[in-house]
């Protein structure tokens, strides 16, 4: 039934009636209103016709874009266009005075929710001129849907009716609006409705720096030839789904080795008690790692070991052209070769359930940096070339792109993006994206660190600026208290002798403690944190970047704030001698550090002091120093100690990672050497007293709020994720790991001593802490209470609070315990267990990511320290392969992978999977046996790898 319209005193009513008929035969009418207006306006600046609110201001440019080619314009994208040429519309070379159709976004949104944000954000962005337009609910471009019509028909004429209303809105005004498809169809339609349209390619190819914009564009599918390799298709959609309903299908995240990148591992500790291994390059079937896959189990007969061979691209090599992507190289089926021969040889006790890749539910594809590979150039002239891009993420596969620019790009830092994976290809198929800069540019290699960390690092738009405080620095506390009902709620603590600890030049300062002994014998014990939400609102621009962000990323020579300098650094930050509002958390505790009472505050205090964790250690010390905010520190210290044996007494565990601290020239910002970081009793005494105030809050809020409340988990291990590390304990040194709970894991760690050598007991604990499960925050609602516990730190309930400049985590816990004690409500978006969800995942990723880069960071800055000073050091030997060892060096913190080929004639290398044990004939004759925990001296020095442009630390064993 063609829809009836009504007239509306602000617009129109388009009414649809639809009969639907039920079970028993009948029909029921459902009736549909769609609501249109007459005064959506068209945001150009040329136009005089359109009104706007107070709120709303136009956007498209009075001086349109024009080439000598093109006249004055503006252009209307496709959805095919948004998808495929994202990156191109971020960058500032072409792309500007954008219209984006109502019917475009909510494409793009169903498709891909990741370019359907990224298109959101450039609405914001100024520079670019983009907008929505409502054409769906504007009078002059809503057409009603045609009996019989796709949906996919029917966007694709709403779409072309934008364009021919521009053209008809702006006719007088000198402008062409183009609308930019790559839809073969549309653009014949268009043709045929004389409506302005273009391809892509058609549109960039008028522009002054087209060879430039067209290199950025995907790669177009090419004829495929005839090939001996082939991957297997994937599944149907609706078999995938049915498959993995009915348990005979997997799903999960791909973990490819950061050793083998043919091994691939899907965790699903609920199902199966080892990982399922995905072993082989036809297995895995073009998953790449962190891809949301689903597997189908290999039958028993065909089940795996995890692999003792080191894979990389260096050990395969890169296709010579791209003819060779379609064939299996005689270095493949050497390896192909060895691994059959040694499936025959398998412990089958050591075999995991082994899979295969049937389907990828969703792709973890971002933009990747990376090198250009000369030796795979097909022609050095500047036509059309094919050439593979070694990544420099060592899990990923080198991608296949197709460039004019190919010279120019050698020996530069690139970005590129994958499009596609086809069958008949060893490598994904991507396209240029840019030039960061040439490799071992210190600036060049730190962007590109960031972009591969996925870390948000441009400066805050000016959105979020606007909703600072407008005194900026001038800000203070009011003098006034009482002038504010939320202020009166406040309490004053201002006489409180409170001091801070921190690492030396930190300027961000979260928290800060109190203590003094009461008359009764107790303590008081006061933690005191930034109040941050008192300058970050719910649903401002500035709370949604925050949100965005989810943390502050540390680096070795900068860091990346999760909010602006302006609060971070001063606002916020509880600097000594100022007045600063805070979230106070103040307890009354025994001499034996129990708790008697807890009170939780928004507070003002006014900090003594802002201690080093050395200056507090020696003020501390200092026998001489007698006064009260020393005496309170000494407390503090007491009882810190007591609070730290109570929770090991419970199970908490002293897990260990390699940290170290680089030294940077004041003058050069060179990095100049590196240091092992030395923990103080100040170091634990702040330590204590922030879990303490955590455990606290978390409790506070979970009890306001059960079914919302942002908390942090710790999932005890899997016992098999311990089975290799007790293995190697138990045949090279005789000892045993226990992992029946955390209080046994953490006495048999103890136990784990050589008494020839101090450092072993610190390596066990590296090697422990990566078998343990990663902690996760969560939203309360989607757990039971016993499966809150935070197993490394023996908590049965615990969050994070104490780090809200740096942490999003804590801005939402400090809203949570506000609205508990009753200082203000919870925002409604807060409520919302849905977008709680999103934002948690979001917070995981991000927090991952920071660990990644400063980890990254250091092992960059590590690279250059060696480059100057070239050393033997002492390292230790933890992974034994068939074809190589990795050596973990302990002065330095990194560990490095030297193989077989480097130290010995490959032919006399002979592996004992059992003794954990590599023999071999050195270069001059010797015979060397190698063993997992050996201590061994080697050779370091930096060395630039070719064929990802990355200086590392690279060991020779002497």
């Amino acid at each position: 039934m063609p829809p009836s319209t009504k007239r509306l005193n602000n617009g129109l009513s388009v009414t649809t009636k639809v009969f639907v008929r039920s079970r028993n035969g009948g029909a029921t009418k459902i009736v549909r209103e769609h609501y249109l207006r007459d005064d959506v306006a068209c945001y150009s600046k040329l136009c005089d016709q359109c009104e706007y609110s107070l709120e709303t201001t136009p956007v498209l440019s009075h001086v349109p874009f024009s080439t000598p080619k093109l006249t004055k314009h503006y252009l209307i994208l496709d959805t095919n266009i948004v998808l495929n040429a994202i990156d191109l519309l971020e960058g500032s070379q072409a792309l500007f005075d954008v219209i984006i159709p109502q019917t475009v976004l909510e494409e793009v949104r169903n498709r891909s929710y990741p370019i359907y944000t990224r298109l959101r954000g450039l609405s914001k962005a100024d520079a670019k001129r983009l907008i929505v337009f409502h054409n769906e609910f504007c009078k002059n471009t809503f057409v009603a849907r045609q009996k019989g019509e796709t949906i996919n028909d029917y966007n694709d004429r709403l779409i072309r009716k934008v364009g021919e209303y521009y053209n008809s809105h702006l006719s007088n005004y000198g402008v062409k609006v183009f609308l930019l498809t790559d839809d073969k169809d549309n653009l014949k339609k268009c043709k045929d409705e004389h409506i302005l349209a273009l391809s892509l390619r058609e549109y960039l190819g008028q522009l002054p720096n087209s060879e430039d914009l067209l290199d950025t564009l995907p790669s177009a599918q090419d004829d495929l030839q005839v090939a001996e390799f082939k991957y297997a298709e994937y599944y149907s959609q609706s078999r995938l789904i049915a498959g993995v309903k009915s348990s005979v299908l997997f799903q999960g995240p791909m973990n490819v080795s950061s050793y083998d990148i043919f091994e691939g591992t899907i965790n699903l500790p609920s199902i199966f008690p080892k990982p399922i291994l995905v072993r082989g390059r036809q297995n895995m079937n073009r998953a790449t790692n962190g891809d949301l896959v689903v597997v189908e189990l290999l039958p028993k007969s065909q089940w795996v070991a995890p692999s003792n061979d080191i894979v990389d691209e260096t050990t395969l090599g890169n296709a010579d052209n791209e003819d060779n992507d379609l064939i299996i190289s005689d270095q493949e089926r050497r390896l192909l070769n060895k691994e059959a021969r040694r499936a025959q040889m398998e412990d089958e006790s050591k075999l995991q359930p082994s899979a295969k890749v049937v389907g990828v539910i969703r792709r973890r594809w971002r933009l990747f940096t990376g090198q250009l590979s000369p030796n795979t150039m097909t022609t050095n002239t500047n036509t059309l070339n094919s050439c593979l891009v070694t990544l420099s993420e060592k899990s990923m596969p080198a991608v296949r792109i197709k460039t004019r620019k190919a010279n120019d790009l050698l020996n530069m830092r690139i970005v590129v993006a994958i499009d596609d994976w086809p069958g008949t290809s060893k490598h994904p198929e991507g396209h240029f994206v840019r030039t960061l800069g040439p490799i071992e540019d210190k600036d060049t290699e730190q962007e590109a660190l960031l972009l591969e960390h996925d870390v948000e690092y441009r400066p805050f738009s000016k959105n979020v600026l606007d909703c600072l405080p407008k005194e900026g620095h001038e800000w203070i506390v009011p003098v006034n208290l009482s002038s504010d009902e939320q202020l009166k709620k406040r309490r004053d603590l201002r006489d409180k002798l409170v001091c801070s600890i921190d690492p030396p030049g930190c300027v961000d300062i979260d928290d800060a403690l109190h203590a003094r002994k009461l008359p009764n014998g107790n303590f008081e014990v006061g933690v005191h944190i930034a109040d941050v939400t008192h300058f970050v609102k719910p649903a401002t621009a500035l709370d949604q970047e925050g949100a965005s962000r989810s943390t502050s990323v540390y680096l070795v020579d900068k860091r990346i704030d999760m909010l602006p300098t302006l609060l971070g650094t001063d606002l916020c930050s509880l600097k000594p001698y100022v007045d600063r509002f805070s979230f106070s958390v103040i307890w009354e505790l025994d001499e034996d550090a129990n708790i008697i009472n807890v009170d939780f505050m928004k507070s003002i205090i006014k900090s003594r002091e802002a201690f080093s964790y050395q200056d507090a250690q020696d003020r501390i010390d200092d026998s001489s120093n007698n006064d009260e905010l020393t005496q309170g520190m000494r407390s503090l210290l007491a009882l810190s100690k007591k609070l730290k044996k109570k929770r090991m007494d419970a199970g908490a565990l002293n897990l260990s990672s390699p940290e170290v601290k680089v030294h940077m020239d004041s003058e050069t910002s060179d990095p100049g050497e590196v240091e092992i970081k030395k923990l103080l009793d100040t170091n634990s005494l702040v330590e204590e007293f922030m879990l303490l105030a955590n455990i606290s809050v978390a409790r506070k809020i979970y009890d306001a709020f059960p079914q919302i409340a942002m908390l942090r988990r710790h999932a005890p291990p899997p016992s098999t994720n311990f089975e290799a590390l007790n293995e190697m304990l138990h045949i090279r040194k005789g000892m045993t790991i226990s992992v029946e709970n955390s209080r046994a894991l953490s006495d048999s760690l103890d136990r784990c001593v050589d008494k020839n050598d101090e450092y072993f007991n610190i390596l066990v604990r590296i090697m422990a802490t990566r078998c343990m499960m990663a902690a996760e925050y969560f939203v309360s609602g989607n757990f039971s209470y016993q499966e809150f516990k935070h197993y490394g730190l023996a908590a049965d309930i615990y969050t994070h609070f104490t780090s809200p400049i740096r942490r999003y985590c804590d801005v939402l816990a400090h809203r949570q315990l506000a609205a508990a004690i009753g200082y203000e409500p919870l925002h409604p978006s807060q409520r919302d267990k849905t977008k709680m969800d999103l934002i948690v995942k979001n917070m995981n990723r991000r927090h991952r990511n920071a660990q990644f880069a400063g980890r990254a960071s250091i092992e960059y800055y590590v690279g250059q320290v060696i480059k100057n000073t070239e050393s033997s050091q002492e390292g230790y030997i933890i992974k034994v392969f068939t074809n190589g060892i990795v050596v973990l060096v302990p002065n330095f913190g990194v560990e490095s992978l030297i193989k077989l080929e480097d130290m010995a004639d490959e032919n006399s290398g002979l592996f004992d999977e059992k003794e954990f044990e590599l023999s071999f004939n050195d270069k001059i004759g010797n015979k060397r046996e190698l063993h997992v925990f050996d201590k061994v001296t080697v050779y370091m020095k930096s060395v630039l790898n070719e064929m990802t442009g990355k200086r590392k630390a690279v060991f020779l064993l002497k």
